[in-house]
């Protein structure tokens, strides 16, 4: 079998240790699945995990948490079957889907919607996995909540997006400049350009003074304090990345708000877990309320061009880059 394989974490991005090995089709234990992959997302994570970022990354090691494929040994009711999953331990811990096969949980997949293709099913799992945990840890979005998303356009973001707007909220999106929504979504996205505007009085302004009930803010530190100064009475800010880890944090207008702080880390849910969530986004998906992410010709990669891709990832990729083993 082919596979990424990554023996120690690399300095910088123009110099990773990626090799392409063939190895030996593995064997499946009790209660797991063999996967012939089709198509694996490259996510950030993936990345910063073979550059070090991760400090509880086992290496020898092949990365990737995301994954579409067929299973070929395992249960009798899964052999056959397109599947799909994602899963915080895959790539980190274990080796993941970044190669020609993949051991997994059979709990830790999931039949793949028909109506979505093998690429679009490899590359949904982190962000949609991400943006439903994060939504679901601020109490869930009801209708005619506000709901803020910094990063609007990133992956994450835009899943953020699609999940709050079927649930009948009213979405703002922030970006660093005056940019469209470039996503999907299932009612009208006000977009900010953070260049220009103040992100807290425009959404004060256009809420009557309430704010945002919910910021989903996928960025971090550099809108740490717009992103309070937006948050309605007992809003709650969740969190994913950062660029800083330090930030002014005023404690009075915290408690005097009721606000909540939520942090989401989906390297703690494992494939099991993002099985389940997986399970939850199927009938929007099968009906599409929910749609996945253009796939572009030029963001699939070969195992070969892996290097690419990881690169392409790291620098900001605006597509959803794939391997496809």
């Amino acid at each position: 079998m082919s596979a990424i394989h990554v023996t120690e974490a690399s300095k910088t991005i123009d110099d990773l240790r990626l090799h392409v090995i063939e190895d030996e089709k593995p064997i499946p234990g009790n209660d797991q699945v063999l996967i012939e992959v089709a198509y694996a997302g490259v996510n950030p994570s993936d990345v910063k995990a073979v550059l070090g970022a991760m400090p509880h990354a086992v290496w020898p090691r092949t990365p990737g948490r995301d994954f579409s494929g067929v299973v070929t040994a395992g249960p009798a009711h899964l052999v056959g079957r397109e599947v799909w999953g994602s899963g915080g331990e895959l790539g980190i811990r274990v080796n993941g889907s970044h190669g020609r096969y993949l051991v997994a949980p059979a709990a830790g997949v999931r039949i793949k919607p028909s109506n979505l293709s093998m690429a679009q099913g490899g590359s949904i799992g982190v962000p949609f996995v991400t943006a439903f945990e994060g939504l679901r840890r601020a109490g869930g979005v009801r209708k005619d909540d506000v709901v803020l998303v910094f990063g609007a356009n990133g992956k994450v973001g835009q899943a953020a997006i699609q999940l709050a707007s079927i649930a009948g909220a009213r979405v703002f999106g922030v970006e660093r400049t005056a940019v469209a929504y470039s996503g999907h979504a299932s009612a009208e996205v006000t977009m900010i350009d953070a260049a220009s505007e103040r992100i807290a009085d425009v959404v004060r302004e256009r809420t009557d003074g309430i704010g945002a009930n919910i910021v989903f803010n996928t960025v971090g530190s550099p809108y740490f304090e717009q992103a309070n100064l937006a948050m309605a009475r007992r809003g709650v800010q969740v969190f994913i990345s950062t660029i800083d880890r330090a930030v002014p944090f005023d404690i009075f207008s915290f408690y005097r708000g009721q606000h909540t702080y939520v942090g989401i880390d989906t390297l703690a849910l494992d494939s099991i877990e993002g099985a389940l969530i997986l399970e939850q986004l199927t009938p929007a998906f099968e009906s599409g309320a929910l749609q996945p992410f253009p796939i572009e010709p030029e963001a699939v990669f070969a195992l070969a061009d892996a290097r690419l891709a990881y690169q392409a990832v790291l620098r900001g990729s605006a597509n959803r880059v794939l391997l496809k083993p």
